[in-house]
């Protein structure tokens, strides 16, 4: 597995606090202010990526704010000079055609640090209230397959005929092409078994959602094994995670029980919200194995503890094969900037050592 230096990125905050929206420390807003500042000062702190989340309307609340991912994204593009800009997408939302274009352009807004991560939906009412079919878990990685495989050749330039179940092509071709690389990186989550079947045919990284090293390391394994096609480079992995880094463990630990105090204020929105979810979604199985604060794995991955302890669990994912860690933080803004700080130059010594 990989010993180079690992890539830190942050999550986006597209719907506000990923840990408990009723936090006094931290006041919910999930506005392009914000975001653009927040993006703007974790490229000043040398973090690698952030990840903008696509959400049509607020999953949690749906009278809250919601950040727009593809149009934020193309403006950060424009700000930006250094950070990788990650888009979600869910398929559903855009014809392969339209979407292609968009990042593409994006692509060179950017000069070539733009990425997709392909996501295939779980909160039902968003799609199903626009008038959106939300099929079945495996129907709707079926339709992922199909439309990634058009969004693939598109962003390498190629002419296409495509005639499948979902999506007649014929003869299209997006041009410029892309003048910075082969296409956008495409990143993949979803841990189900047609997750992994796409991931290994079509990602170029995997996202994990947050869980204990021996599960990561066993995700890793299973999904590195799978056959890639002809020309494709080794599958890279990420993992999701909310870092919880104090002086003392102690302090970690009073931080931890804080957030699980106030995300118990959430419990009514968590109950709705949770009538909305596909129940086969594995990243919702995963969930329920242990507690945890923040979204897709959250704390679940123990990255809670004293500034030595976290950089050596980081050290120690890495080294399991985590190419690239997408963090969260509560506060997010200070947080981020302590773990800049203080956790990235011990990663870098316990990784050298």
């Amino acid at each position: 597995m990989s010993h180079s230096f690992p890539r830190f990125g942050i999550w986006a905050l597209v719907h506000g606090s990923r840990a408990a929206l009723q936090d006094p420390a931290e006041p919910y807003d999930a506005s392009w202010a914000r975001n653009k500042a927040l993006v703007l000062e974790a490229e000043r702190l040398g973090f690698d990526s952030v990840l903008v989340a696509q959400h049509t309307v607020n999953p949690h609340d749906p009278t809250l704010d919601q950040l727009e991912a593809w149009t934020a994204s193309a403006a950060l593009a424009a700000l930006t000079s250094r950070i990788e800009i990650i888009a979600a997408i869910k398929p559903f939302l855009y014809h392969p055609v339209v979407l292609a274009k968009m990042a593409q352009q994006i692509e060179h807004i950017s000069g070539g640090r733009f990425a997709i991560n392909l996501v295939n939906a779980w909160n039902r009412p968003e799609l199903e209230r626009a008038g959106i079919a939300f099929p079945e878990h495996d129907d709707r990685y079926a339709y992922g397959r199909e439309w990634i495989t058009v969004v693939d050749a598109l962003l390498r330039g190629q002419n296409v005929s495509h005639h499948g179940e979902r999506f007649h092509i014929d003869d299209y071709r997006l041009l410029p092409a892309d003048p910075f690389r082969a296409r956008p990186r495409i990143y993949v989550g979803g841990e189900s078994e047609p997750a992994r079947e796409l991931v290994a045919a079509h990602g170029d990284v995997w996202f994990i959602n947050g869980q204990p090293l021996d599960d990561v390391a066993g995700l890793i394994g299973d999904v590195s094994a799978r056959t890639r096609p002809d020309g494709h480079a080794p599958l890279r992995f990420g993992l999701s995670a909310f870092v919880i880094a104090r002086e003392t463990h102690a302090q970690a630990e009073a931080h931890l029980d804080r957030l699980f105090t106030l995300a118990e204020r959430d419990k009514p929105l968590r109950e709705r919200q949770k009538a909305n979810i596909d129940p086969n979604v594995e990243m919702f199985k995963t969930f329920a194995r242990s507690p945890r604060v923040g979204s897709n794995g959250g704390t679940a991955a123990g990255l809670v503890g004293d500034y030595d302890t976290v950089a050596r669990r980081i050290a120690e994912f890495h080294r399991a094969g985590i190419e690239l860690f997408m963090l969260q933080f509560q506060p997010f803004e200070h947080d981020m900037r302590r773990f800049a700080q203080e956790i990235v130059p011990r990663v870098r010594r316990e990784l050298a050592a």
